[in-house]
């Protein structure tokens, strides 16, 4: 959570900015020297003073990193640049803040030009889906995952974190039936929130002269592999959806490899706007508008002291050092986009591994990775504490 949010407002890439954003020209204060009103709700995980250096007013602000959805503690940031007492939300954290965007919207009738940020702390859990919503999805009729597993084959360095004891192990198709009746449930919710956000920005007259970005700073395993949590590097927890629609902008589909610190440059491109200097990220405008197939040729990604990857668009490479031992997964994403077939023992496919152990190399020294990972690694996870009750989330729906 808190490393993407830092990535997508400072256009840098992870170790290139610290977690609060401090020293980095942000997103939101580009925006403010460019004349635009800022606002602001929905959860910001990178502490106060980044959020009041963005945002020159907000509501709704959740600070922190997930809460009971149907008592979310919020602050309002005010025009002069403070934050109020803490409330609690009278309502379920997406319509709450789907609200404050609404009513954003509706009270902003000058010609100055807006940035609204809304950041809905759904589907995190606890999977609470509200209303009719709990039993939208029956568990029954939805089909597992392909890469479902009752474990994980082997220590990532993560297995019994909060998310993995959501649900006990080993995994069993009923119980994650439950989780994603509920995780759909969430999400079909949240998309009737910013349902009503766009059509107010039709019914304000602003639909034609609005860039609408929808992103999502990570996924979710959900069963798949045998995990729960995002912290892996598979394709199901950090391949996640990136939608640009308004002005000069066609409608199509990509399969380009990028990052979330590739938004603000792509967005100061669209609106005009000159890139910092420091700004790691590319503009994707060229495979926006069919110029490119791609911006780069492959992505980087991490997982503290554990894990590692890179990725083609064909093929991926993941590597473990956990507790000093080393594990490497390699994948034709092409003829096996689940991620089911280990290959990195496959002699026919013994080219592809040494190509990408060497690209994972080129990429550490490109990112400044600050672990010397195949002599340090990461700790194991040590013995499996009590199982929790399986549950969507810890707390009852209403």
């Amino acid at each position: 959570c808190i490393p993407s949010r830092a990535m997508l407002h400072s256009g840098r890439s992870l170790w290139r900015v610290p977690n609060d954003m401090n020293g980095v020209p942000l997103w939101g204060e580009l925006m403010q020297q460019a004349g635009y009103a800022t606002f602001a709700t929905g959860k910001w995980h990178n502490g106060p003073a980044s959020l009041l250096r963005s945002f020159k007013a907000g509501k709704a602000i959740f600070l922190g990193g997930m809460s009971d959805h149907f008592a979310v503690p919020v602050q309002d940031l005010s025009c002069d640049g403070t934050l109020g007492e803490k409330y609690t939300g009278p309502k379920f954290s997406s319509e709450l803040f789907a609200d404050a965007a609404i009513a954003f919207l509706r009270q902003h009738t000058a010609p100055q030009p807006f940035f609204l940020y809304v950041a809905f702390t759904a589907p995190h859990d606890p999977r609470t889906p509200p209303g009719e919503f709990a039993t939208m999805y029956d568990p029954k009729s939805i089909p597992l995952p392909k890469n479902m597993l009752p474990q994980h084959p082997f220590d990532n360095g993560e297995m019994w974190g909060r998310d993995e004891m959501l649900a006990p192990h080993p995994r069993t198709p009923e119980v994650v039936r439950q989780h994603l009746a509920d995780y759909y449930g969430m999400i079909s919710h949240m998309d009737q929130q910013i349902g009503r956000i766009l059509q107010t920005l039709a019914d304000t007259g602003r639909e034609a002269d609005t860039l609408v970005i929808f992103v999502g700073d990570n996924g979710l395993a959900v069963g798949q592999h045998g995990l729960f949590g995002k912290q892996n590097l598979y394709e199901h927890s950090g391949r996640t959806p990136l939608v640009f629609a308004g002005p000069d902008v066609p409608s199509g589909q990509s399969d380009a490899l990028v990052y979330l610190h590739d938004i603000l440059p792509t967005v100061c491109e669209l609106v005009g706007l000159p890139v910092p200097e420091g700004v790691d990220g590319k503009s994707l405008v060229p495979v926006i508008r069919g110029q490119k197939q791609q911006v780069r040729q492959f992505v980087f990604t991490a997982y503290r002291n554990l894990q590692r990857a890179v990725r083609e668009p064909r093929w991926k490479l993941i590597k473990y050092h956990v507790g000093g031992v080393k594990t490497t997964q390699l994948f034709d994403l092409e003829n096996d986009p689940w991620e089911i077939n280990n290959l990195a023992d496959d002699t026919a496919c013994a080219e592809h591994r040494k190509r990408l152990e060497a690209l994972l190399e080129e990429a550490r020294r490109q990112y400044a990775d600050p672990i010397d990972f195949e002599n340090v690694g990461g700790k194991p996870s040590g013995p499996r504490p009590a199982d929790k009750k399986s549950a969507g989330g810890a707390t009852p729906r209403r």
